[in-house]
């Protein structure tokens, strides 16, 4: 719509001005949407189910979007005349006098370094904060209201008994196919209470016995809150000790809440080994297509790097916000993961969307600082408006009153707020103006098309280029 409106300014009747549009973005709308399609289907490699399921689901969102994006969006606009599609700015027609985004692409075009340097500086100092990320299991805590019922009886019985008695674990000695040597239980008893971090462990006569005597049910209550770390170090400590001292003939196996944590907790290393270098591997094809939609193998390497700068300071900003200011104990564990969905995914959309205009208007003749005022002052406000709304829709999340998704919403939105304010409205137009030419070798990309002059062909031209106060404001 953006693009439309600036054709029209530009002096195009609304048909030619839709076909001018869609020829012009179509390229970097599919190339962004196929960057965030690969970027989520990385997700099929995770051990847990929830994440397997989410990212082919995303991946079809954005396919079935992108195919209306490019087809379905431009015909219903075109049934409307641009009075009516742009009711009740007036606007429409014309550049307004003083626009904001130009003045921020004239800031850049004409100090490249400071701008790079301070939103670098920016992400970077964010970026380090994140190195004290620390994971949590405890979600249910902030989640509810301390005088609800359950949660006093959870708080009674840990300064009653121990921290981890509201959350048994529980030891099963197993005997396939006969009993169980009742006489080997307490030293097998014995050998479980003495592990570290265990407050207690009993077999109840009445109920810890299975009917056929094959299965004795061991109850163990940890000194530590069963969703703490120390609690799930606990377990896996109990769990070789019940494996290494199982009486001859028996299978010892560990289960409860805390354990089910451990087996999370492996499992999400295990996707931090593999999904995230799978992913890394996925991104290298992300630049394959940067470098086709660009013709250029520099700009990718840059424009992926400020990407992760950009994973980066969101993690570290939550970990500031949450870890230090408020003095929580950790963050979700798996706030990196839907990090990396939305933050990673989008801002490299928000990047392809900027570092597409900016080729544009090289090729247009213009320099590479003249090149970066005229992108910012063009797609600034594109890439502002649609950072501004999908932020707003994820920070309503943290209305929602506990833990979980005020830090999910916190993050989500401050990560898309950085990727479209900070990095691909100032970073990476500043950063391919201080780099010049050399950002789009070997191919030449920001050489003039052909039969181009360097003040024709463009629609900056007729004076139509930034968009009107409201939409800057917002």
């Amino acid at each position: 719509m953006f693009r439309y409106r600036e054709r029209l300014r530009a002096g195009d009747e609304r048909r030619e001005a839709m076909v001018n549009a869609v020829g012009r973005v179509g390229e970097a709308i599919a190339s962004a949407a196929g960057a965030v399609i690969i970027a989520f289907m990385a997700l099929v490699l995770s051990s847990l189910g929830m994440f397997r399921s989410l990212g082919p689901s995303l991946a079809i969102a954005v396919a079935v979007t992108l195919l209306a994006a490019l087809t379905l969006f431009p015909a219903v606009l075109s049934l409307f005349s641009p009075r009516v599609l742009f009711w009740p700015s007036r606007n429409w027609q014309r550049e307004p006098s003083g626009a904001r985004f130009a003045a921020f692409g004239a800031t850049t075009g004409r100090r490249p370094g400071l701008v790079a340097g301070v939103s670098g500086a920016v992400m970077a100092a964010l970026a380090a904060a994140a190195f004290g990320f620390t994971g949590t299991f405890d979600l249910a805590s902030g989640s509810m209201p301390k005088d609800k019922e359950s949660m006093v009886v959870q708080d009674t019985m840990m300064k009653a008994y121990s921290a981890g008695a509201a959350e048994p674990t529980h030891v099963y000695l197993v005997r396939a196919g006969g009993q169980l040597d009742r006489a080997a239980l307490p030293a097998f008893q014995r050998k479980l209470q003495a592990v570290p971090g265990v407050a207690a462990a009993a077999v109840d006569p009445r109920t810890g016995l299975s009917r056929d005597g094959s299965t004795a049910d061991f109850t163990v209550l940890l000194k530590d809150a069963p969703a703490s770390g120390a609690a799930i170090d606990t377990v896996d400590r109990l769990r070789g000790t019940a494996h290494a001292s199982a009486p001859a003939g028996t299978t010892a196996l560990v289960g409860g809440i805390t354990a089910v944590y451990k087996d999370i907790n492996l499992a999400m290393d295990h996707d931090y080994r593999l999904v995230f270098p799978v992913a890394a591997i996925l991104i290298m094809v992300i630049m394959v297509i940067l470098g086709l939609l660009l013709r250029s193998v520099v700009a990718p390497w840059y424009l992926m790097a400020s990407v992760g700068l950009g994973f980066g300071a969101t993690l570290g900003a939550t970990t500031l916000l949450f870890q230090k200011v408020q003095g929580e104990a950790g963050l979700m564990f798996m706030l990196p993961i839907i990090v990396y969905l939305f933050v990673v995914a989008i801002g490299t959309d928000y990047n392809i969307l900027m570092i597409a205009r900016l080729r544009e208007e090289a090729r247009e003749g213009r320099s590479p600082r003249e090149a970066a005022s005229m992108a910012v002052r063009h797609s600034g406000p594109t890439v502002a408006a649609a950072g501004f709304i999908l932020a707003a829709s994820f920070a309503t999340l943290m209305l929602a009153g506990n833990s979980f998704f005020t830090q999910m919403g916190f993050a989500v939105a401050f990560g898309i707020v950085v990727a479209a304010f900070v990095m691909a409205l100032f970073f990476t137009p500043a950063l391919t103006a201080l780099i010049g030419h050399a950002a789009w070798w070997p191919g030449h990309g920001d050489g003039p098309r052909a039969g181009a002059a360097p003040d024709a062909a463009g629609p900056e031209t007729a004076g139509e280029a930034a968009p009107d106060p409201a939409v800057s404001r917002s």
